[in-house]
């Protein structure tokens, strides 16, 4: 099977669209989530997203990665995590995978993408976020860190897991969560959706003997 190399001057020199498909390929597979954030007047927002990862555990800390604005597209996701400290992560099954990828379009402020690409939006006050309807998994998160990123641009918001929803059948006994339970989907690059199956659990790991399956 033939393999292709490519150099950094080789990237360089691809087109931005072909560099960015080809880029955002490398990490494999990547967990998708619908980020639900209001303005400070109360105007609700969704947005995808495939750069968010765990941080730590006591306190329960999960970040994620936000474009800066490019004076071509607004970013309100950043603005209203930055207004108000609170936003949601919000899972999605593969049936939905059409309605969560066009909330990507660069809809104007004054639309909000949970009308707009056909998801409801469920309220839990004192939480100053929407959550979807319905998400087999969502979590409320308060911001606690914000780092601007000087290397490209970007943004790192670190929050904390304040509220937390699940379907009870996919907490395993140790407390973790077996994922193909919810039916949740997973992304590959920018633009390819898909239901991970069950996979392989091994217990932790020990210098004196291969892991065996659960």
């Amino acid at each position: 099977m033939k393999t292709i190399s490519l150099t950094g001057e080789d990237l360089a020199e691809l087109s931005s669209e072909r560099r960015a498909l080809l880029i955002n390929s490398l990490p494999g597979y990547k967990p998708a989530m619908l980020v639900g954030t209001a303005s400070g007047d109360g105007d609700s927002n969704l947005a995808i997203i495939s750069s968010h990862f765990h941080l730590g555990s006591r306190p329960p800390l999960l970040a994620m990665i936000l474009r800066p604005d490019t004076g071509n597209s607004e970013r309100h996701t950043l603005r209203n995590i930055l207004d108000t400290g609170h936003w949601t992560l919000n899972g999605f099954t593969l049936s939905q995978a059409s309605k969560a990828h066009h909330t990507s379009a660069s809809f104007p402020k004054s639309v909000s993408e949970f009308g707009a690409c056909g998801f409801c939006e469920s309220w839990r006050p004192p939480f100053k976020a929407p959550f979807v309807e319905s998400a087999p998994l969502a979590a409320g998160c308060l911001l606690r860190e914000h780092q601007p990123l000087r290397i490209n641009g970007t943004h790192l918001i670190i929050g904390e897991v304040v509220h937390l929803d699940f379907l009870e059948v996919a907490q395993r006994p140790d407390g973790a969560l077996v994922l193909d339970q919810m039916a949740l989907a997973a992304v590959s690059g920018l633009d390819t959706y898909t239901a991970p199956g069950a996979g392989v659990s091994y217990p932790p790991a020990s210098i004196d003997s291969t892991p065996q399956p659960r």
